[in-house]
């Protein structure tokens, strides 16, 4: 009987062999793979890919809009990602390192570009001569993690040690790769049948394992597997196989341990928890508005050369990434007394995610994701879909991303840039009747969107980058998607014992939302008029009159403090004890003698209410604090660290601060956490609609004057004449 078992659960296993086989002796011989045309292959948590070096590609239908030529793409600024000829010299130099050529077994878990060092950056003008063009490469040979340096030119390899713990960001075949080892294990398979779940419903996902300092981590690359069934729906994260956890080892494919506690636990039964259009549409649609648009008959207002952009009063680059998701870069405003092009920012991008889970059960105590540093936020972005994650007349940017094997593949669609105008007011003034004064003066609100969202296995982010005509820059982050679940035998609150704590909140019959947080921390390296600027600390303080000074008996004072120091600028927000955070060039001041500066205005966020010592916050202590300051450093720009896959937070941003290092008029980097506690309820189930925060760097005594005073207000005949609904 068990022989029998065991052939009839390797069916499913050979047949997706044999079928892998065939379609890659079907595939296209192209230099990057299209990952529109091979979808089924190209979600975030499997891709195929081809091996050849052509440097051919077929592009999309729907990523035609911006007419991108990928295979004839040339660098035109020093910050421009790596093209499909860049990617392949890359691979062409190292097949013939002595790295590679000894061993077969490595991976290139990274490869982006080596920016040119920053003050050769900011010195650069268009027209200038190219900068060296060097490619930063992360690979595993043989086990151990290496940094490379390739210049692209000379094809000179440089080869860095870095003596920190864990592993590079997992490539797509490393989870892929983890999927399918747990169906060796008869344990496994019964576990799941015996549960009434066929093996071909089976989805599965790879949870990264964090670290816990047991004896089965040291020296292997560990991951979780734990598996849902599809059966009857699309949303498969509202049927999980509760209880049943494989802990794989990610190099060997074998499973070290399987646990099961969850025999008594029933699958959900997925009932109408598809979220589809086409399905839900059955059941009758809301039709709650007409449809709306932003119409432009003169055409956008933006222009888009390459990967730099020019808006307004504004310009900067943009360029994708597959660990940071989006990179804005050489930030500059055009001030409207002088027409000159005045730097704010050099470089802004999410650093790092982390996003623990409440529930320190077996089958969940190591759901402490960095999503990031573990899977690579921009590898998980996946197509925008036009005119519903974007509107009409955005411009859409496509990534190209390296593979395991170094092969280049076209990532369509991954970035949308677009003006958006939702009725805000930029300024205005209506002159009150008393003055006799018959005055009424506004102005519209059009801003600038750069937008990515990111589908990290169930939860879906977006993130934007906006800008405004005032000199304000807005970084927003939203979450949808669905929730990660719980099997639970409870199908009513009324069955819970009163002394039984579920971690989370019954959503439907036999499922629980489970509590979490969500930390977003951004690395902003500040640029206000120049590189060396400080940070200042504006406290307001409640100031007492003297006895007979006032009939007030008291008032707010603004204390400036500048920081002298990392630990001076390490900040947990407080309601009750205010205070502006600011930026400012002591060496530029305006006409009246105020230090030029931006200012960073937090929305709402969360702090982080774990242990100091609890491992998942230990590797995580860069959400300790919101606001963090350091000095410029190249090597410090992942909050996490450069390798967090098991990392044990040796590496992190507050590692690097508690160093204490002066930070008065130098060039620094501005840190900010977004954060997000959330306690799962009914409406977020079987998917959530977005919430969201942001945070603004906003100019303080940065302008003269109001820098939109000359913007002219709309007038009826510069608008598209539209013909109104007959019901209207």
């Amino acid at each position: 009987m068990e022989a029998k078992n065991l052939w009839r659960f390797l069916v499913l296993p050979i047949g997706v062999l044999l079928f892998l086989l065939l379609t890659w002796f079907h595939l296209p011989n192209k230099g990057a793979l299209d990952c529109n045309l091979y979808s089924g292959w190209c979600t975030s948590k499997n891709r195929f890919y081809s091996s050849s070096q052509a440097n051919q590609i077929k592009k999309p239908s729907f990523s035609s809009y911006n007419n991108q030529h990928h295979e004839s793409e040339i660098p035109q600024h020093p910050l421009d990602p790596l093209t499909i000829q860049e990617f392949n010299r890359v691979r062409t130099i190292l097949s013939t390192h002595p790295l590679f050529k000894s061993s077969s077994k490595y991976t290139l878990n990274s490869i982006v570009l080596e920016e040119p060092d920053k003050k050769l950056v900011l010195k650069w003008k268009k027209g200038d001569a190219p900068l060296p063009r060097k490619a930063s490469v992360v690979a595993v040979v043989k086990g151990v993690s290496h940094v490379l340096t390739v210049d692209l030119e000379t094809g000179l390899v440089t080869d860095y040690e870095y003596s920190v713990s864990g592993y590079p960001t997992m490539t797509v075949e490393d989870m892929v790769g983890v999927l399918e080892v747990p169906l060796k294990s008869i344990e496994f398979n019964r576990s799941i049948t015996k549960r009434g779940v066929k093996l071909a419903d089976l989805e599965c996902l790879p949870i990264s394992s964090g670290w816990y300092g047991t004896q089965v981590e040291e020296n292997r690359r560990l991951i979780k597997v734990q598996c849902y069934s599809k059966e009857g729906t699309v949303n498969f994260y509202m049927r999980p196989i509760e209880g049943v956890t494989a802990l794989v080892d990610m190099d060997r494919k074998e499973v070290v341990t399987i646990s099961d506690n969850g025999e008594n636990i029933p699958v959900a039964n997925g009932i109408n928890t598809d979220y589809r259009y086409s399905i839900q549409k059955l059941n009758g649609e809301l039709r709650l508005l007409n449809p709306i648009s932003l119409e432009q008959p003169k055409g956008p207002s933006f222009t888009v050369e390459g990967h730099l952009v020019k808006w307004a009063n504004w310009e900067f680059h943009v360029r994708p990434d597959p660990r940071a998701g989006t990179i804005i870069s050489e930030v500059k405003v055009r001030d409207p007394d002088t027409s000159e092009l005045r730097n704010v920012m050099y470089k802004g991008f999410t650093s790092e995610l982390f996003v623990p889970y409440m529930d320190p059960t077996e089958g969940w105590y190591f759901k402490t994701y960095m999503d990031a540093g573990e899977y690579g936020f921009g590898l998980q972005a996946m197509p925008l879909d036009p005119l519903n994650d974007c509107p009409r007349n955005a411009y859409y940017m496509d990534a190209v991303f390296a593979s395991s094997d170094g092969t280049p593949y076209l990532q369509p669609n991954m970035i949308c840039i677009f003006e958006r105008y939702a009725g805000d007011i930029a300024w205005r003034h209506a002159e009150c009747p008393i003055t006799d004064l018959k005055v009424t003066e506004v102005r519209p609100k059009v801003t600038l969107v750069v937008r990515m969202a990111a589908a990290v296995a169930n939860y879906d982010y977006i993130v934007d980058w906006e800008f405004q005509t005032d000199g304000l820059i807005r970084s927003k982050v939203g979450l949808s998607g669905i929730l990660m679940v719980k099997g639970t035998t409870y199908e009513n609150m009324d069955q819970v014992p009163n002394q039984e704590y579920l971690y989370g909140t019954l959503l439907s019959e036999n499922i629980i939302g489970v509590i979490h947080d969500h930390f977003i921390t951004y690395y902003l390296d500040m640029d206000v008029d120049g590189s060396d600027n400080s940070f200042v600390k504006v406290k307001l303080k409640k100031q007492e009159t003297s006895p007979g000074e006032s009939p007030r008996k008291s008032y707010l004072k603004a204390v400036r403090k500048v920081a002298k120091t990392e630990k001076d600028a390490q900040i947990k927000l407080k309601l009750y004890d205010p205070s502006e955070f600011h930026v400012v060039n002591p060496l530029k001041k305006t006409r009246v003698g105020n230090p030029v500066g931006y200012k960073l205005v937090p929305g709402a966020t969360a702090a982080t209410l774990l242990d100091p010592e609890d491992p998942p916050q230990k590797r995580a202590a860069f959400t300790k604090n919101q606001i963090w300051v350091t000095p410029y450093n190249k090597s410090e720009q992942w909050a996490g660290g450069l390798f967090v896959y098991q990392s044990q937070g040796d590496d992190t941003l507050q590692v690097w601060s508690n160093r204490d290092r002066s930070i008065e008029n130098k060039d620094i980097v501005l840190w900010y956490t977004v954060g997000f506690h959330h306690i799962p309820c009914q409406e977020d189930y079987p998917i959530m609609p977005t919430v969201s925060s942001s945070f603004d760097l906003k100019p303080v005594n940065f302008f003269e004057r109001n820098p939109i005073l000359r913007v002219p207000p709309n007038f009826q005949d510069d608008l598209p004449v539209c013909k109104a609904h007959d019901s209207a």
